[in-house]
Order: C-alpha cells, then sequence, then structure tokens
C-alpha cells in the first residue's frame, strides 16, 4: 500500500500544477527556443482572423534586400543627388520648406507632431509618416494616393498646405542653379533637369533610408538571449491573442492594405475618409493604409490624425475593440450613406494589464536608436 502512496501523490501534484497554469499559460523557454531558432516554419502557428486572406499573409521577420525597380535602378550618384534634392527648400515656393521639413531625420523621418504645418505654417489634415523603411511599401499616404516613391516625391511640392509650388516652376528653379549641373550629369549622362529625374533622385535616395538591424531581427537570427522573457511573451501575444499580426504582417510589419480602424471621425470637425477620397468608393470611407510598426516608438504621435501620444493609448484602444459611436443624428439624412463601418476585424481583446505590457515591451523591440546624419551643402 506504501508503494502506491509516492506515485498518487505525484500525480496529484502534477495535476494541481496544470490547474495553476491555467489555460493561458506559456512555456517562455520554449517559446524563446521556437521564436529565435532562425526558422520561422518552428513557430507557433500565427492566429489569423477569419477577414485575412490566407493565400496572402506572410509572417513577421527580416528584412528582405531593398527592391529597385528596373525603371529606376540604383546608383550612389543618383542617392546622392537625391539627398540634397530632399534637404533643398527651393524646391518650395518660399524657399523655406524641404522634404525634410517634415521627415526629420533626428525625429524619426517624421516631425512628431500632431500634424504637419506647410507654406505660411498652415496645418496640414494629417499626421506626418515616417519614411524609414518606405521602400517596402507598395503604396505611400495614409490614403494610398502615390503608387511608387517616384510618384510620391511629387505630391508635396504642389500641396497648397505643404510646398506650394507648381512643379514647373519648381524644375526650372533647380535647373537654374548651376551646382546642380554636374550632379545630374554624373546621376543621368547629362546636365538636363526634368520632373521625372528630380522624382527618380529622391526616391533613390529615399530607398537608401532603411533601420538598421534591431533587437527583433537579432532575436529571430538566432540571437535568443538578447529578450527578456516579457518582450518573449510579447511576441507571442502579437502573433495570437492580441491579433496585431493580421494587419500588421510581412517583415515590414505592415499588410500594405488598407483598414477602417474606427478613427475616422466621423461628424467632427477632424472627419477624414481616408482612401475613399482618392477612390470614391463607399467601401473606402474610413479606411487608411496599415502603417509600419517598424521605429514605431521613434515616429510618435500616433494614428492618421495624430491624437495618441502613447502607444499605450494605441494599444488600449485596440483593446476595447476601437469603439466608435454611432452617429444616430445622421441616419435618414443625406450623409446616411456615408457612416463608415469598422474593418469586422476589429473586437474585443480581453488583454490584461501585464499582457498589454508585455505587448508593449516586443514593439518597442522593433525600434533602433535615432541616427544623425550628415546634412548636405546646398549646390550654389
Amino acid at each position: 500500500m506504501k508503494k502506491l502512496i509516492i506515485p498518487i501523490l505525484f500525480l496529484l501534484s502534477l495535476t494541481a500544477y496544470k490547474s495553476i497554469e491555467g489555460p493561458d499559460y506559456i512555456d517562455i523557454q520554449e517559446l524563446r527556443k521556437l521564436y529565435s531558432s532562425g526558422d520561422a516554419s518552428k513557430w507557433p502557428v500565427a492566429e489569423l482572423n477569419e477577414n485575412v486572406d490566407k493565400s496572402k499573409f506572410q509572417d513577421i521577420g527580416v528584412l528582405p534586400a531593398v527592391p529597385y525597380p528596373a525603371y529606376n535602378p540604383y546608383s550612389k550618384e543618383k542617392e546622392s543627388l537625391g539627398k540634397i534634392l530632399f534637404f533643398d527648400p527651393r524646391l518650395s515656393r518660399s524657399g523655406q520648406i524641404a522634404c525634410a521639413s517634415c521627415h526629420n531625420p533626428e525625429l524619426g523621418w517624421t516631425d512628431n507632431l500632431t500634424r504637419s504645418f506647410g507654406h505660411d505654417r498652415q496645418t496640414g489634415k494629417r499626421n506626418s509618416m515616417t519614411i524609414l523603411n518606405s521602400a517596402y511599401a507598395t503604396s505611400l499616404f495614409w490614403d494610398g494616393r502615390a503608387s511608387s516613391l517616384e510618384d510620391q516625391a511629387q505630391f508635396p511640392v504642389q500641396d497648397p498646405l505643404e510646398m506650394n509650388e507648381k512643379l514647373t516652376i519648381a524644375v526650372d528653379k533647380i535647373a537654374k542653379i548651376k551646382g546642380y549641373n554636374l550632379l545630374f550629369t554624373e546621376a543621368f549622362g547629362d546636365k538636363k533637369v526634368t520632373l521625372e529625374r528630380i522624382q527618380y533622385a529622391i526616391a533613390t535616395f529615399e530607398r537608401s533610408i532603411n533601420s538598421p538591424k534591431s533587437k527583433f531581427d537579432q532575436f529571430v537570427s538566432g540571437k535568443s538571449d538578447i529578450y527578456t522573457d516579457q518582450q518573449v511573451k510579447g511576441m507571442h501575444l502579437f502573433r495570437t491573442k492580441a491579433q496585431c499580426i493580421n494587419c500588421h504582417n510581412t517583415p515590414y510589419f505592415s499588410d500594405n492594405e488598407f483598414h477602417n480602424d474606427g478613427q475616422t471621425l466621423f461628424g467632427t470637425k477632424n472627419e477624414d475618409f481616408g482612401r475613399y477620397n482618392v477612390t470614391k468608393d463607399v467601401k473606402d470611407i474610413g479606411k487608411f493604409r496599415t502603417p509600419t510598426l517598424r521605429e514605431v516608438v521613434n515616429t510618435k504621435p500616433w494614428m492618421h490624425h495624430g491624437h495618441f501620444p502613447t502607444l499605450l493609448d494605441v494599444v488600449e484602444l485596440y483593446n476595447l475593440g476601437n469603439p466608435s459611436p454611432v452617429q444616430k443624428k445622421y441616419l435618414g439624412t443625406a450623409r446616411d450613406s456615408l457612416i463608415p463601418k469598422s474593418d469586422p476585424m476589429l473586437r474585443k481583446l480581453n488583454l490584461s494589464k501585464e499582457e498589454m505590457g508585455d505587448l508593449l515591451a516586443f514593439i518597442e523591440t522593433l525600434s533602433t536608436p535615432t541616427r544623425r546624419i550628415m546634412i548636405p551643402e546646398m549646390p550654389k
């Protein structure tokens, strides 16, 4: 009888141990081993929403080599010219505003303002997106109105709220600067200045603005001890219970798609229909491009309207399912058909405070220390 006591006590203790663990128990060391194996096929299966197109899904990971389009291949000379043009305020009507005015390299290549200001100190309608790692974006701006970095380069120049200059005049001003003659010759074979060449040079420079290896990149590549237990838990939550992976997937940490996350601010002075302003398709009302989470710590404040001063604010909103008030006063009116419909993926996540802390600890590992760059001397 005594021989049976020990096994029975052992089984009872094991059962008690499992019940203490509970259904949300996570074996941190096992997850650390899997996620830092260098082989994503060994990772736990990502918990994807039923609305995600599984055939297009690509998991998070290390960024591949920068892609350059065949029509605008990379050259060092083109990048150098693009850098100078990026910082040259003479592309603007006032001669005071450059691309770098809203995309400051010391501020995460944005300006850390709720909304950027431009010509005559006019305030824009949206928060300035970072151009870090923008080579991996398939469309640009919050509403995706630019199809490439080359296309994007022309928009700020002619925007009345930004640089407020006619494109033809901007090109003429650059062409009259003798110091640019050699630079255009080295980049394109002759000194001719055209809008297309300006766009191609700026785009080439912008593709060179990329993050160094982050803690995340090092961890998933095999450096298993660089993450704390909290960060390991946060990564697992990101891909499972927290549902972040549904939109912030791929090594770029963005699906490059458009979603209505309940932030249209319908019926207020800050109302913004996002993608709808480009397509005029009612299905796109309130949809905005998924921003990358790489370098997100350095690109405050957040959301297209810049109303979120901390990342905790963002996480808490998603945890609540992004509740947006139903504008009942517009029902049955002329604006009835314009009432935004939030993405069906939005739902309460029921994350605890500890889990939100874990998630933020992981998200912070996607950012790297801000680096200074040498500001080029402007041609005369």
